[in-house]
């Protein structure tokens, strides 16, 4: 299935933590969009991958993904190297995005900055003609390279090179955070009430989340907002497209 954007993410809730409320602004422009899991987030502290999974699909159905698909790559031990870049190919080939959404380029968590360079290598490679991939009805693959590759700001406090307005998608994109109950559990009176505290399982870390997008925002006069990065420096045909 083609879509207009790609978000792909080494963890779920990736996307969902920094540019579900994008994608659910594109979604209400007419835009599409398809979901990558690199992993199943097996090494998370709380819940286990098969619980993740399906909390990743809920999230997906909610946000009004296309797809949702994951590259099985192991948690904590991503390899850079050619069988995980060919998987990233394939799909990229399979649904022809004009943009990609990436991790980002360095973060707290190590598995976000090294994601964030085997996607968008992907992206290159795949406009390659004599890398040769399979697709999924056992023909070759057309190249395809993206028009673009931009980072979304994760934990740390990178410095976005632009910000996408979010204000009437904050709601929204808390909701898509919450199917995450294993991970998110700021009500903590539910069934992973008992399970171990982590910097990100308490309500103050949705409070983060939060504020981190009003920060975002503000410089660019929007009441919420998600940064990017973009590893070569947008365009633009109109001044007064800048705001």
């Amino acid at each position: 299935m083609k879509v207009d954007i790609l978000a792909v993410g080494v963890h779920p809730d990736d996307v969902e933590l920094s540019a579900s409320g994008t994608l659910l602004r594109h979604a209400d422009l007419g835009y599409s969009f398809g979901l990558l899991d690199l992993t199943r987030g097996e090494l998370g502290s709380r819940g286990s991958a098969e619980i993740r999974t399906v909390e990743a699909y809920n999230a997906a159905k909610l946000m009004g993904a296309k797809f949702r698909e994951n590259a099985d790559m192991p948690d904590g031990f991503m390899q850079y190297n050619e069988e995980s870049l060919r998987k990233i190919i394939t799909v990229i080939r399979r649904c022809q995005p004009k943009i990609v959404l990436a991790n980002a380029l360095n973060d707290r968590h190590p598995d976000h900055g090294r994601a964030a360079k085997l996607i968008a290598d992907a992206c290159f490679y795949s406009g390659l003609v004599k890398i040769e991939t399979i697709g999924d009805n056992g023909q070759p693959q057309e190249k395809w390279r993206p028009d673009a590759v931009y980072h979304y700001v994760q934990d740390r406090n990178r410095k976005p090179d632009f910000v996408v307005d979010i204000s009437n998608y904050i709601t929204k994109k808390m909701a898509c955070i919450r199917c995450y109950r294993s991970q998110f559990d700021d009500h903590e009176t539910d069934e992973y009430s008992d399970e171990v505290k982590t910097p990100i399982s308490g309500q103050d870390f949705m409070a983060f989340i939060e504020a981190k997008g009003r920060s975002l925002g503000r410089e660019a006069g929007y009441e919420f907002a998600e940064g990017f990065e973009a590893s070569r420096y947008p365009g633009v045909k109109d001044l007064f497209d800048l705001q």
